[in-house]
């Protein structure tokens, strides 16, 4: 799976600087130039990092942190912010609205390119969720139990890291049905329970999924 970067820079020489080295290094880079682009975009495919420049045409890039953290989906995606404001206040700012990094304009390329490494490594590390003997691969969309592989389906095993990422946490039937069948789904909460009496067949479950009873599922680590 490729490993997908959002750069938003308003700036085209940097923009291209940006793009060409990232490319380079085996990362697929989407440049905009704008917010409003920018989430027309995000809206449909979201990435695995984001480098945002914060003085942008349109929107503010303290605004694009915002939007995109007040959504704990999106917790997940790296945001390194670009900027070429020095202020210590800025930084820190930016910093408490969500950004993972922070890097000043003008910056060495080699600087950039080690920064997103870091990331990209942590990332790799925190997508494969293991809890007990089970090992959650999220790239390979693989499931492990005890060193060997569980079929699943792909419901089976989108519950499942739902589960996983809400280790400790009660996730109800509702909340299971929205999010993997989404909001319009026709369904009833009875077809949660049938896919996690499979998913509790296939894994040999021996108390890993918990019911809690007139709520939902949780997993504990």
């Amino acid at each position: 799976m490729d490993y997908l970067i959002y750069s938003i820079e308003d700036d085209q020489d940097i923009a291209h600087i940006i793009n060409k080295t990232l490319t380079k290094q085996g990362f697929k880079v989407v440049s905009f130039t704008n917010g409003k682009d920018f989430f027309k975009v995000f809206s449909e495919q979201k990435p695995n990092m984001i480098l945002l420049d914060m003085m942008l045409p349109d929107i503010p890039g303290q605004e694009i942190l915002k939007t995109i953290r007040a959504d704990n989906a999106n917790d997940d995606i790296d945001i390194i912010i670009i900027s070429a404001n020095h202020m210590l206040m800025d930084k820190v700012d930016g910093l408490d609205l969500g950004a993972d990094d922070y890097i000043e304009k003008p910056f060495n390329i080699l600087e950039l390119m080690s920064r997103v490494n870091v990331k990209v490594r942590r990332h790799k590390r925190n997508r494969i969720i293991t809890i007990k003997d089970i090992d959650l691969d999220l790239d390979r969309y693989e499931c492990q139990k005890s060193g060997e592989v569980i079929s699943l389906t792909v419901k089976e095993f989108s519950i499942l890291e739902l589960l996983f990422k809400n280790q400790g946490k009660v996730v109800s039937r509702e909340e299971i049905l929205n999010t993997i069948w989404g909001l319009d789904a026709a369904l009833e909460t009875r077809t949660v329970d049938m896919h996690i009496k499979s998913l509790r067949s296939k894994l040999h479950d021996d108390g890993l999924i918990l019911t809690v009873y007139g709520v939902g599922y949780k997993v504990c680590p």
